[in-house]
């Protein structure tokens, strides 16, 4: 935990120089997601799809999730995507890229398909990292994602996709609409999207149904990545849940807002969670803090200056 440590420390300090010369932080680092021995031109090479276990022992395609799904018309909010505008040279675009490389070297270690977004309180950049991420991996050719809105409580990614809300993961929950109700597929390519739903009055009893599993088991085969926002982790515990049944945990800080403490303590509540690293959002790029750091397999540390 000590580079995480370190990323909090630095929110924590451009929090305190934010406030001295009252101005406000506009980029993004990443700071310690593991680095591993993986050629990148290993990590562009597509994969094939495959088929997931469906209702009475058959299987879900790809290729039939998209013919049978909504096919809604997106209206991304282009002050919330690095992406939107056709601007890749943007230098958001480039620390998402920088992101996305980072999971695809971890990946290339172990099982890194379904990834949690969250944070330790709202406000801090969560939905905003989430959305770009999965923005960001399926500018590559053939990559799949399946993006997630499991913030019942204060869902948003719809707003930023400008995507329907509704039906979505409350109603799948519920049993009121199968996984082809809820799953969307916009104008982004091989990008699909299951929004909060209807408003639910018990969201953790619903994340914790059975039917939750169930639903990313029959995802995860046909897609390369599943990103999942979920709710803050200080205030409740469904971000806590949903890493049990994912391969990983990216916590997002604000740089300049973050509370330290509040972020360490929720921090720890994912160190046996697979607690990929921490994403320092809103980061000035004057301050001197635009530093990412790489953990080698021996232990080694390395920094690197943007």
């Amino acid at each position: 935990m000590s580079r995480i440590h370190e990323a909090l420390k630095k929110a924590a300090q451009e929090r305190s120089a934010q406030l001295a010369a009252g101005t406000a932080p506009s980029f993004l680092e990443v700071a310690d997601v593991p680095r591993t021995a993986v050629p990148l031109r290993e990590l562009d090479e597509p994969t094939s799809p495959e088929r997931s276990p469906a209702k009475g022992g058959s299987f879900l395609r790809y290729e039939d999730l998209i013919k049978g799904c909504a096919r809604p018309i997106w209206k991304t909010d282009a002050r919330m995507s690095v992406f939107e505008g056709g601007d890749d040279g943007h230098v958001g675009a480039e620390r998402f890229r920088t992101l996305r490389s980072r999971l695809y070297q971890i990946g290339g270690t172990r099982q890194l398909r379904r990834v949690v977004v969250t944070s330790s309180l709202p406000a801090e950049g969560k939905t905003f990292v989430a959305a770009n991420l999965a923005q960001s991996i399926v500018r590559q050719p053939d990559r799949k994602v399946l993006l997630i809105d499991a913030d019942l409580r204060a869902s948003r990614l719809h707003q930023l996709l400008g995507a329907p809300r509704s039906p979505g993961l409350s109603d799948y929950l519920l049993g009121m609409a199968d996984e082809f109700r809820v799953v969307q597929k916009g104008s982004e390519s091989n990008l699909c999207f299951i929004p909060a739903g209807s408003e639910a009055p018990n969201p953790s009893e619903l994340l914790l149904n059975d039917r939750m599993k169930r639903l990313l088991d029959l995802m995860t085969p046909i897609f390369d990545w599943i990103i999942i926002d979920t709710p803050p982790a200080l205030p409740v515990h469904d971000a806590s849940m949903m890493a049990d049944l994912c391969d990983g945990v990216l916590f997002v800080v604000r740089a300049g807002a973050t509370d330290h403490e509040m972020a360490t303590k929720a921090a720890a509540g994912f160190q046996d969670k697979n607690l990929l690293g921490v994403v320092l959002n809103r980061v000035d790029g004057d301050a001197g803090y635009g530093g990412y750091y790489y953990s080698y397999p021996s232990g080694e540390e390395v920094k690197k200056s943007s």
